[in-house]
């Protein structure tokens, strides 16, 4: 068993803040919760996930409709409650304002992605927010057991 693994009868705990299979589902909903806390807790990238998880493509795409129907906040909350896994979820937002280029060593951001105008006279926008909504990411932390 790994580290971060729900089992089966921790999974039944849980069950009823997950939504209904339907159709042909290739991996269950425990297989696809325990890789998202493997995802969590070795920083990996999902596409680095052990092929024992299943195909990575489809685990994302669940995780994803999961975090923007609040399934994901709903199921983390309630493997608090049960004393299963302790996380704490934070949201994160990031974009060209707080990513910027470091001097001299290369890493960062290029100039035309940093905001910097264009030479064809563009404007700056009126607010930050006038481009449209910012793209969250949600990344679950681990904290210490109780």
């Amino acid at each position: 068993m790994r580290c971060m693994e729900i089992t089966e009868e921790q999974y039944q705990r849980i069950a009823r803040h997950f939504p209904v299979q339907r159709g042909n589902v290739s991996i269950p909903n425990l297989q696809v919760l325990n890789a998202i806390l493997y995802v969590n807790e070795h920083g990996c990238k999902w596409r680095g996930l052990p092929p024992s998880f299943g195909d990575w493509h489809t685990i994302y795409t669940r995780m994803n409709r999961w975090s923007k129907k609040g399934v994901l906040d709903r199921v983390f909350a309630a493997l608090q409650e049960e004393g299963i896994v302790w996380v704490s979820v934070e949201v994160m937002a990031l974009d060209s304002t707080s990513v910027k280029s470091l001097p001299r060593t290369g890493y960062g951001v290029h100039p035309d992605g940093a905001g910097a105008l264009k030479k064809a006279g563009c404007k700056p926008l009126a607010s930050p927010g006038a481009a449209g909504t910012p793209k969250f990411i949600w990344l679950p932390q681990m904290s210490e057991m109780r």
